[in-house]
Protein backbone atom coordinates (compact mmCIF):
# COMPACT_ATOMS: atom_id res chain seq x y z
CA UNK A 1 0.00 0.00 0.00
CA UNK A 2 1.09 3.36 -0.54
CA UNK A 3 -0.99 6.45 0.01
CA UNK A 4 -1.33 10.76 0.48
CA UNK A 5 -2.59 13.16 1.95
CA UNK A 6 -2.95 16.53 0.67
CA UNK A 7 -4.33 19.44 1.52
CA UNK A 8 -5.58 22.24 -1.00
CA UNK A 9 -6.07 25.93 0.27
CA UNK A 10 -8.05 27.42 -3.18
CA UNK A 11 -7.28 31.16 -3.90
CA UNK A 12 -11.26 32.53 -3.18
CA UNK A 13 -14.60 30.90 -3.37
CA UNK A 14 -14.84 31.09 -7.03
CA UNK A 15 -11.42 28.73 -7.33
CA UNK A 16 -13.27 26.69 -4.70
CA UNK A 17 -16.34 26.11 -7.04
CA UNK A 18 -14.19 25.86 -10.39
CA UNK A 19 -11.58 23.25 -8.62
CA UNK A 20 -14.33 21.27 -6.96
CA UNK A 21 -16.05 20.72 -11.54
CA UNK A 22 -11.99 19.91 -12.02
CA UNK A 23 -12.11 17.56 -9.08
CA UNK A 24 -15.35 15.82 -10.20
CA UNK A 25 -14.38 15.62 -14.23
CA UNK A 26 -10.47 13.99 -13.13
CA UNK A 27 -12.24 11.97 -10.59
CA UNK A 28 -14.84 10.32 -12.96
CA UNK A 29 -11.45 9.26 -15.22
CA UNK A 30 -9.76 7.89 -12.46
CA UNK A 31 -12.50 5.64 -11.09
CA UNK A 32 -12.76 4.48 -14.81
CA UNK A 33 -9.20 3.95 -15.56
CA UNK A 34 -7.29 2.95 -12.54
CA UNK A 35 -7.38 -0.40 -11.02
CA UNK A 36 -4.43 -0.15 -8.96
CA UNK A 37 -5.81 3.12 -7.48
CA UNK A 38 -7.82 1.88 -4.22
CA UNK A 39 -9.41 5.10 -2.71
CA UNK A 40 -9.26 8.63 -4.42
CA UNK A 41 -11.35 10.16 -2.04
CA UNK A 42 -12.04 14.41 -1.70
CA UNK A 43 -13.47 16.15 0.78
CA UNK A 44 -14.60 19.63 2.24
CA UNK A 45 -13.17 21.06 5.41
CA UNK A 46 -15.64 21.95 7.95
CA UNK A 47 -15.65 25.40 8.95
CA UNK A 48 -12.88 26.01 5.92
CA UNK A 49 -14.71 26.43 2.96
CA UNK A 50 -11.77 27.02 0.53
CA UNK A 51 -9.91 23.82 2.05
CA UNK A 52 -9.91 20.75 0.34
CA UNK A 53 -8.53 17.45 1.49
CA UNK A 54 -8.12 14.37 -1.10
CA UNK A 55 -7.10 10.85 0.95
CA UNK A 56 -4.96 8.66 -1.59
CA UNK A 57 -4.68 5.19 -1.34
CA UNK A 58 -2.47 3.11 -4.12
CA UNK A 59 -2.43 -1.10 -4.36
CA UNK A 60 1.69 0.05 -4.18
CA UNK A 61 4.27 2.42 -5.73
CA UNK A 62 3.72 1.31 -9.15
CA UNK A 63 0.03 1.71 -8.88
CA UNK A 64 0.92 5.68 -7.80
CA UNK A 65 3.37 5.97 -10.48
CA UNK A 66 0.36 5.05 -12.86
CA UNK A 67 -1.75 7.42 -11.74
CA UNK A 68 0.79 10.06 -12.06
CA UNK A 69 1.14 9.13 -15.16
CA UNK A 70 -1.78 9.98 -16.62
CA UNK A 71 -2.95 12.30 -19.34
CA UNK A 72 -5.97 13.66 -17.46
CA UNK A 73 -3.85 13.92 -14.15
CA UNK A 74 -1.10 15.66 -15.94
CA UNK A 75 -4.01 18.01 -16.96
CA UNK A 76 -5.07 18.20 -13.07
CA UNK A 77 -1.87 19.18 -11.91
CA UNK A 78 -1.41 21.70 -14.64
CA UNK A 79 -5.27 23.63 -14.42
CA UNK A 80 -5.38 22.86 -10.72
CA UNK A 81 -2.33 25.86 -10.03
CA UNK A 82 -5.01 28.86 -11.26
CA UNK A 83 -7.27 27.87 -8.62
CA UNK A 84 -4.71 27.07 -5.49
CA UNK A 85 -2.80 28.94 -3.18
CA UNK A 86 -1.68 26.29 -1.17
CA UNK A 87 -0.34 22.57 -1.56
CA UNK A 88 0.89 20.52 1.56
CA UNK A 89 1.32 16.85 0.30
CA UNK A 90 2.19 14.04 3.25
CA UNK A 91 2.81 10.73 1.84
CA UNK A 92 1.41 8.02 3.85
CA UNK A 93 3.04 3.99 4.73
CA UNK A 94 -0.05 1.88 5.70
CA UNK A 95 -0.22 1.02 8.80
CA UNK A 96 -3.89 -0.32 9.83
CA UNK A 97 -7.02 -0.02 8.79
CA UNK A 98 -11.30 -1.43 8.48
CA UNK A 99 -12.08 -1.68 4.33
CA UNK A 100 -8.58 -2.14 3.04
CA UNK A 101 -7.17 -5.55 1.76
CA UNK A 102 -3.77 -5.03 2.35
CA UNK A 103 -3.51 -8.15 -0.08
CA UNK A 104 -4.19 -6.08 -2.85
Amino acid sequence: MFGLMVRFTCKDASAAAEFDSLVERTGERIRTNEPGTVIYAVHRVDGRPLERIFYELYRDKDAFETHESQDYVQAFLTAREEYVSTTVVDRLEFVSGKGVDVEL
